[in-house]
């Protein structure tokens, strides 16, 4: 059985004032989930302003224990431990929380009140437990660890496993995972050490971005040498998880399927979150591990989502798509689908010079350019959730550049033309992929489009980006889905299948 904890407010859909729980709901096959009940509730002087995050480990034995942010009737955050109460109970519907809490008080020298979101627990050599938790240390964002021979007594070490530079004072969500060697799709669980082992340390900056590194974790010292040292302290100068609108990621070992799952929160773009009763939702699953190059993550959905594919098309036109031209892959309903789509680029001679102003800012590229301009070689890629008319359609696509040489790929989700809604943020995402095309002549994309997400991995998974978007249309008709080629020369598609995708029974209800 798999277990999703979300924080839940159940007084309405808003961050609350001291109400804010714990839901928990479990799961089969990781599509379809069924609540069980609150798993936390603020009952006690240590979490009387809300339980807010935290991560859950599996001690010896097959007992979960929860570590967990409270804020506490001072509003003071602190960190509290809570353990299931009958382990054998598969759906773990009970958990009692020790009369010890907080297990880790607010440390002295933390400012602003910054203390928070423990991680899933791990034991290193000496059998000791250890956690990490980010805190504001005089200004720096940090990351503390703190270690435990039983789960209750935690002593924080002397030094951070990682300090930021003074511009990042505030951190959150942090995650660190042991991965297999690169280009090895397995996971590992969260203890595993040795020589062949990488660490990825992932930290999510206040501006709502998760950005992470590679690197080597030493057990005994509590220290964690980057891959790339290069990039620098900041996570914001890190390699970027995805490249659109998620935050608060979370991973975790599925040890029946060995492999690795992340987890990624995507919340709500329009402001409407409490006119609908319900704010946020999960992006789909992704197996994760790391690419040939030992430095970056390949991020996949997993296999499961498969189980919900239905009708299926695949090429209904001659596989070129012509410059200017659009050609409608119909036959599913595509306001629910996932798309297949391999673009082959015959010549690369009509590519426009790249300005090196943007090699930095890759989404201020896309916003600059757009989808709906013509360029040289693209833009060509995908148009989903399209009206009729086509004034709402949500592009992503790819554009090749010259540089220095060389060729340069941009990857966009571009939202401009999303919605006629006014009030609803409309931006461009952009990431330049780290391919050569010259070399491989063709690109890969999967798009998953769930009504108002749409989730794209592009190269293998190399690069992804996630969007909200609400089409107007989309509550008195149905969406359409093209691909396009506004490119100077033709663009050959090899490869495309679409599926319909059924609709996962979630929390007694039929909404994905």
């Amino acid at each position: 059985m798999y277990h999703f904890f979300y924080q839940y407010n159940p007084k309405g859909a808003t961050w609350g004032d001291g109400t804010l729980s714990w839901g928990h709901s479990v799961s089969g096959d990781l599509v379809n989930w069924a609540d069980v009940g609150n798993a936390l509730d603020p009952t006690s002087p240590f979490d009387a302003n809300g339980c807010w995050s935290g991560s859950a480990t599996v001690l010896p034995g097959g007992r979960p224990a929860i570590l967990y942010t409270g804020i506490d009737a001072n509003r003071v955050q602190v960190q509290n431990v809570a353990f299931a109460k009958n382990p054998a109970d598969p759906l773990l519907r009970e958990w009692e929380k020790p009369d010890c809490n907080p297990v880790m008080p607010m440390p002295a020298d933390v400012t602003g009140n910054n203390f928070r979101d423990p991680t899933e627990a791990w034991r290193g050599r000496d059998g000791l437990w250890r956690v990490g938790v980010v805190a504001e240390v005089g200004g720096v964002g940090s990351l503390l660890v703190y270690r435990s021979a039983d789960f209750l007594r935690w002593e924080r070490n002397a030094a951070p496993l990682h300090a930021s530079s003074r511009d990042v004072p505030v951190l959150e969500c942090p995650d660190l995972f042991p991965m297999a060697p690169p280009g090895a799709a397995e996971g590992l669980e969260v203890s595993a050490s040795g020589a062949g082992v990488l660490h990825v340390l992932k930290l999510t900056d206040f501006a709502k971005e998760d950005h992470y590194m590679v690197g080597r974790y030493d057990d005994e010292a509590d220290t964690f040498v980057p891959a790339e040292p290069e990039r620098g302290d900041d996570p914001g100068n890190w390699r970027r998880l995805d490249h659109g609108h998620v935050y608060a990621s979370k991973s975790f070992y599925d040890a029946r399927n060995k492999r690795r799952v992340l987890w990624a929160w995507v919340d709500e773009n329009d402001g409407g979150g409490v006119a609908r009763g319900w704010a946020g939702i999960q992006a789909f699953p992704r197996a994760i591990w790391l690419d040939a190059d030992g430095k970056r993550l390949v991020q996949w959905p997993i296999e499961e989502i498969e189980t919900l594919r239905r009708k299926r098309v695949g090429l209904q036109w001659a596989t070129e798509v012509e410059a200017g031209g659009r050609k409608e892959i119909a036959g599913i309903v595509s306001s629910q689908a996932d798309v297949e789509a391999i673009f082959e680029i015959p010549n690369l001679e009509e590519a426009e010079t790249l300005d090196p102003k943007w090699l930095q800012d890759p989404k201020g590229l896309s916003a600059e350019m757009g989808a709906s301009g013509r360029g040289g070689v693209g833009p060509f890629g995908l148009l989903a959730l399209a009206s009729g008319d086509l004034e709402e359609h949500t592009a992503v696509f790819f554009r090749v550049f010259k540089h220095d040489g060389k060729y340069k790929v941009l990857m966009c989700t571009d939202l401009t033309r999303s919605s006629r809604k006014e009030g609803i943020n409309k931006p461009s995402y952009g990431a330049f992929l780290d391919m050569d095309v010259e070399k491989e002549r063709s690109i890969s994309l999967r798009t998953l489009i769930d009504h108002t997400v749409v989730e794209s991995f592009g190269d293998g998974g190399r690069t992804c980006m996630t969007a909200r978007v609400y089409p107007e249309h989309a509550a008195t008709g149905s969406s359409r889905l093209y691909a396009f080629n506004y490119g100077a020369g033709a663009v050959k598609v090899s490869k495309l299948e679409a599926w319909e995708l059924a609709t996962a029974a979630v929390n007694g209800g039929g909404d994905m």
